[in-house]
């Protein structure tokens, strides 16, 4: 089983070499390799969850050179099922974006580069759930940010090169502070395995500990767009293609709370943190939503509810408990697939009408009742309707707040409770305005292109097919409630304990 776990990481690079080989010839060989490898990467994923989840954490050290000195992936009840959840959504958007693709006929060079660096971002997202060690981490943060900015930029367009500046400034700056805080942790522990880490840590100074990490959260958050680190986000994922955007709105900033979910648990367990993160989760749950309530345009009330929904997983992190890890990782899980779809619908609305501007749509519910209720359906689900998944994440994490009892964590929970109803406001808003009313109360366009009608008024099977499936994943997440709730406990258990992790890479606990 431990041969499996570097094939999440390694198939989809060999699957972007093959394709940057064949270039832009042989359009429907190229569509196979992209699914047939994200499958497979699903497969495996789901296998490793199933032995991670039954077994305890998985490990193989890349080049027969054991931990910490060589490059270690570690496999264990988090990270499989973040693999899971993520290879099931670039899988359903690879599958959009091909058929997207065909749509517009946009079968020449451009292409032959967005889905090899679609797949290199994949690679770098699965790597960085699997890396055993900081630098490898940092190595797999690189992959994804070098996938990501040709996604960002694709097309060229004027908007998009703006926004990718801004983004690539932001990682630039992000790597360049990652740099920082593994040159202080490996000069004061002389290691970077993360398992040889925490129990390193435990013998620093106070202050040195806290140095290194405050600089790997200051880096997380920027990833995460944890507030006030998330200007850069609603600025620039809105103007990439739909498939990207989705993507990226979904999942990578997912990775970033990912690796504050690992940095807190595993090498900083109950540390003076805590409380910053409580305040950190608030003001990015509130400052998000109110954005959002303030936009026009569909893209853009996403893209800040996105920012304040982070601060629920924040907020699962910070009260050290295994209750709110658990709520954590259900939320992360849910978030990943419900925000991932409300994008990818927003595409479908957009190439229908030509615009996402909410002030100039009006009767979709009409005109296009499936997209309708692809909209729909996720956007409840986003709110924390009951008995969705988005309520059942929410009220793990309301149940772990009230159980701590700090006056933070209820102050937290107050917040969180607020930012579930504006944020069912924001979709209302939009829902009522886009879809519900009369076509002749929304305004005319002003004459830039930007709001004419789209001439294709079909779109293919597999367009659409594959933004139902991804709403349909996030729905069964409502009728797999009882596991999903069960694997999140013991992932948040796993997590906390932290035995089984050194103890699975290192042999014996250190």
């Amino acid at each position: 089983m431990q041969s499996l776990i570097g094939v999440p990481v390694v198939l989809p690079l060999l699957a972007a070499g093959l394709k940057l080989a064949i270039g832009g010839r042989l359009r429907r060989l190229q569509a196979m390799i992209s699914i047939v490898t994200l499958a497979l990467v699903l497969v495996i994923s789901g296998t490793l969850l199933i032995a991670a989840d039954h077994l305890g954490p998985l490990v193989t050290s890349l080049g027969s050179w054991p931990a910490p000195v060589g490059i270690t992936l570690v496999a264990d009840r988090l990270s499989t099922l973040m693999l899971v959840v993520s290879s099931a959504v670039t899988l359903c958007v690879m599958v959009y974006s091909l058929s997207s693709a065909h749509l517009d006929q946009e079968h020449d060079a451009p292409m032959a580069i967005f889905h090899p660096a679609f797949l290199v971002m994949v690679a770098g997202v699965c790597d960085a759930f699997l890396s055993g060690d900081l630098f490898n981490l940092f190595v797999a943060f690189e992959m994804l940010l070098g996938g990501s900015y040709v996604l960002l930029t694709f097309g060229g367009t004027q908007p998009r090169i703006r926004a990718g500046a801004t983004y690539t400034v932001m990682g630039l700056a992000s790597s360049m502070l990652f740099l920082i805080a593994l040159a202080v942790a490996y000069a004061a522990t002389g290691t970077l395995s993360m398992a040889q880490l925490a129990g390193r840590f435990a013998g620093l100074p106070g202050h040195i500990k806290l140095l290194v990490e405050l600089t790997l959260l200051l880096v997380f958050a920027i990833k995460a767009a944890v507030f006030p680190l998330s200007a850069w986000l609603p600025d620039s994922y809105p103007t990439a293609p739909a498939s990207a955007t989705a993507v990226f709105a979904g999942l990578l900033t997912k990775v970033g709370v990912y690796s504050i979910i690992r940095l807190e648990a595993l090498l900083f367990p109950g540390g003076p943190v805590a409380g910053l993160l409580m305040w950190l989760a608030l003001a990015t749950m509130l400052v998000g939503v109110l954005g959002a309530v303030a936009q026009s345009d569909i893209k853009r009330m996403l893209s800040f509810t996105l920012v304040s929904h982070i601060g629920f997983m924040v907020f699962g992190v910070a009260l050290s408990s295994e209750a709110g890890m658990a709520g954590a990782v259900f939320y992360v899980a849910h978030h990943i697939t419900v925000q991932t779809s409300l994008f990818l619908v927003t595409g479908l609305i957009e190439r229908r009408t030509g615009t996402t501007s909410v002030d100039r749509l009006g009767g979709l519910a009409r005109l296009t009742p499936v997209i309708a209720v692809l909209f729909f359906l996720p956007a409840m689900n986003l709110s924390g309707i009951p008995p969705m998944s988005g309520f059942l994440a929410k009220l793990l994490l309301v149940q772990a707040g009230v159980a701590d009892g700090r006056p933070q964590a209820l102050v937290l929970v107050a917040g969180g409770l607020l930012t579930s109803l504006l944020t069912l406001y924001a979709v209302a808003k939009t829902w009522g305005k886009a879809f519900w009313r009369a076509p002749q109360e929304a305004e005319e366009g002003d004459g830039s292109g930007d709001g004419e009608v789209a001439t294709t008024t079909a779109m293919p099977v597999a367009l659409i097919g594959s933004t139902a499936a991804l709403v349909a994943l996030g729905l069964s997440y409502t009728l797999l409630a009882g596991p999903m709730s069960a694997l999140a406990t013991r992932t948040g258990a796993e997590l906390l304990a932290r035995t089984p992790y050194i103890t699975a890479v290192l042999g014996e606990e250190r």
